[in-house]
């Protein structure tokens, strides 16, 4: 199905290990099952997809003003709080020319987790939490994604308003099903 993309080559898949390692997309690397350790990828390739795959962690695609340069980045709390989106977008020579897409992830009204996710988070706007029981907090994965790319300069952000907890028609969930399967997030140039 990938390969009848219209103006896709080649999809550059990745292990992704909630980390914040990104890599040039179609360039050979070791990794599992011929796919390179890391959480984003980019290229200024034409014909080069690149993707990410997610059922609850946040996929951000990424595009100059100019169509030059492309990337797709995957990012848990793990991956975030460690810079994994910051990184992505130092591939581009100017933040304030880049736009960024939220693809569907699971949302603020069902993202329970620990205080540690909050202290990893310290300096986010309040916003980004609220209570939950006893020590839980619900967090806002996109809204965290959206405060650090505007807080790095970023163009414009996009997207981040669909729930792939809430919406099991549409979309896989890890934290609602357990096992499940992947939605895929890709970006291509056709020009």
């Amino acid at each position: 199905l990938l390969a009848a993309l219209p103006g896709c080559e080649g999809v550059q898949f990745l292990t992704q290990v909630h980390g914040c390692d990104l890599i040039a997309a179609g360039v050979s690397t070791e990794g599992v099952n011929g796919k390179p350790e890391a959480d984003a990828s980019s290229t200024t390739d034409r014909g080069i997809a690149c993707a990410v795959t997610t059922a609850d962690c946040l996929p951000v695609l990424f595009c100059d003003d100019a169509g030059e340069r492309i990337a797709a980045a995957h990012a848990g709390w793990r991956g975030l709080a460690a810079g994994i989106l910051l990184r992505t977008l130092r591939a581009f020579p100017d933040p304030q020319r880049v736009s960024a897409y939220l693809a569907p992830a699971i949302g603020p009204k069902a993202f329970e987790v620990g205080p540690e996710v909050r202290e990893a988070f310290a300096t986010a706007p309040e916003g980004c939490f609220r209570p939950g029981q006893g020590d839980r907090l619900f967090a806002d994965l996109p809204g965290l994604a959206r405060w650090q790319l505007r807080n790095a300069g970023i163009g414009s952000v996009f997207g981040g308003g669909q729930c792939t907890f809430s919406d099991p028609e549409r979309f896989f969930s890890y934290r609602r099903d357990g096992r499940t399967g992947r939605q895929i997030s890709l970006i291509w140039k056709t020009r």
